[in-house]
C-alpha cells in the first residue's frame, strides 16, 4: 500500500512538472501564421503590380523614342508646307502677272478691231510678200495668245494642286499629332494609377509587418514568462530535494542547469532600415544668368499673339521648340526639339529664362508660375501657367 501511494505521488509531480513546461514548447499562435500570410500575400500583389509598371515604363519608353521621331518628321513637314505656302504664294504672283497680260493683249485685239482688221490689213498690204508676212504675223500673234492661255491654265491647275497637298499634310500631320497625345495620355493615367496602387499596398504591407511584429513580441514575451514560470517551478522542485539531501550539490544554484537558467535575451529587431532610394542624378545645372535670363523672357514676350505653326521658328510664326531656340539664341532657326531640351540639367528653384518642359511640350519660364508658349495649331504663342507635370531646366550656353 505504501509503494502505490509512493507511486501515485510521483506520476502526480510528473504530471504537474510536465503541465509546467508545455506552454514553453506550444505551437505559435494561429493568429501570428494569418498575419504573416496576409503579409505575403500583400508582398506578392506588390510584386505583381511592380512588374506591371515597369513593363508600363519600358512601352512609355518606347512611345517617348517614337515621339521624339515623330517630332522631327513633324517639323520637317511643317517646314515643308510652309515652303509650298510660299512657292503657292508665287504661283498666285506669277497667275496675276499673266492675267494682266492676257488683259492688254485683249485690250490691245479689241482697239485694233480684231480679227477683221487684221484680214483687211493682210488684203490692203500691196504686194504678195507683204501679204504673207503680215498673215504670218498674225498667225503668231493668234499662237502667242494660245501659249498665254495655256500657261494661265498650267497655272491654274499648279495652284491647285498645291492647295490639295497642302490640305492633305496638314491633315496628315494633324492625326499624326492627335495620335501620339491620345497615347502619351493613355500611358501617364495608366502609369500614374499603377504608382497609386503600389503606394496603397506599400502603406498595407507597412500595417501589416507592424502587426506581424506586435504579435511575435506578444508570443516572445508569452514565452518568456512561460520559461520564467517553469525555471521558477524547476527552482523551487530543487530547493526542496536539496533541504532533505546532504547540501552538497548546493553548488549548482551558482552556475545553473542549461535545460533550465535564464533564457537569452531575445532579438529586439533588425537593426538596418530602409533607406530612401538614390534619386540617382541629373548633371548640376549652369549657374543662372540673369542678364540671359532677362533676355529669354524679353523675346518671348515679344512674340506673343504670333499663330503656331509646326516646325516654324519665327519671325512669324511658331512651334514650341521653335520658340524656345529664338528665345535663347535670338535667332530664327530651329536649333533644338523638344525631345533635345528635355535632357538637359534640372533646376529646383527655376527663375525666370528657364525652360519648362514635358514629353511634348515646352515653354519659357517667366516667373511667379506662368510660362510662355507656343501651345497647338489654332493657338498663338501666350502666357499661361506651367502646365502639370513639367519640370523645369536650364540651358547651359
Amino acid at each position: 500500500m505504501k509503494y502505490r501511494r509512493l507511486h501515485n505521488v510521483l506520476i502526480a509531480t510528473g504530471l504537474t512538472c510536465a503541465l509546467t513546461v508545455t506552454p514553453v514548447f506550444a505551437a505559435p499562435d494561429s493568429t501570428l501564421d494569418s498575419l504573416q500570410d496576409e503579409q505575403n500575400n500583400l508582398e506578392n500583389q506588390k510584386s505583381s503590380a511592380q512588374s506591371e509598371l515597369n513593363s508600363l515604363q519600358a512601352e512609355l519608353e518606347t512611345l517617348l523614342s517614337k515621339i521624339s521621331d515623330l517630332e522631327g518628321q513633324l517639323i520637317s513637314k511643317g517646314q515643308e508646307i510652309s515652303q509650298a505656302e510660299k512657292d503657292l504664294d508665287a504661283a498666285e504672283e506669277k497667275r496675276q502677272e499673266q492675267y494682266d497680260a492676257m488683259k492688254l493683249r485683249i485690250k490691245y485685239i479689241y482697239e485694233s478691231g480684231g480679227d477683221a482688221a487684221a484680214i483687211e490689213r493682210v488684203i490692203t498690204s500691196g504686194d504678195i510678200t507683204s501679204m504673207l508676212t503680215q498673215a504670218e504675223y498674225s498667225q503668231q500673234v493668234h499662237e502667242y495668245d494660245r501659249k498665254q492661255l495655256q500657261a494661265y491654265a498650267e497655272t491654274v491647275q499648279e495652284i491647285e494642286d498645291l492647295q490639295d497637298t497642302l490640305e492633305k499634310d496638314m491633315s496628315k500631320l494633324e492625326n499624326l499629332e492627335s495620335d501620339y497625345e491620345d497615347q502619351q495620355e493613355t500611358l501617364n493615367t495608366t502609369i500614374s494609377s499603377k504608382q497609386d496602387e503600389i503606394s496603397d499596398l506599400d502603406g498595407m504591407l507597412q500595417d501589416a509587418a507592424r502587426k506581424v511584429l506586435e504579435e511575435q513580441q506578444r508570443q516572445q514575451a508569452a514565452e518568456q514568462q512561460a520559461q520564467t514560470e517553469a525555471a521558477d517551478s524547476s527552482g523551487n522542485s530543487e530547493d526542496q530535494n536539496s533541504a532533505g539531501g546532504s547540501g552538497s550539490d548546493s553548488g549548482n544554484t551558482q552556475g545553473g542547469n542549461s535545460s533550465t537558467g535564464t533564457p537569452s535575451t531575445p532579438d529586439s529587431g533588425d537593426s538596418d532600415n530602409d533607406s530612401e532610394p538614390d534619386s540617382g542624378g541629373s548633371s548640376t545645372p549652369p549657374s543662372y544668368d540673369s542678364s540671359s535670363g532677362s533676355s529669354a523672357v524679353s523675346r518671348a514676350e515679344s512674340m506673343l499673339g504670333r499663330p503656331y505653326k509646326w516646325g516654324a521658328a519665327g519671325p512669324d510664326s511658331f512651334d514650341c521648340s521653335g520658340l524656345v531656340s529664338y528665345c535663347l539664341t535670338g535667332r530664327f532657326v530651329h536649333t533644338w526639339t523638344t525631345s533635345d531640351i528635355i535632357t538637359w540639367p534640372r533646376v529646383s528653384n527655376p527663375q525666370p529664362g528657364d525652360i519648362c518642359v514635358s514629353a511634348t511640350h515646352c515653354g519659357v519660364y517667366v516667373g511667379g508660375g506662368m510660362m510662355i508658349h507656343a501651345p497647338h495649331r489654332g493657338d498663338v504663342v501666350k502666357k499661361s501657367p506651367v502646365h502639370s507635370g513639367m519640370i523645369y531646366v536650364r540651358y547651359g550656353g
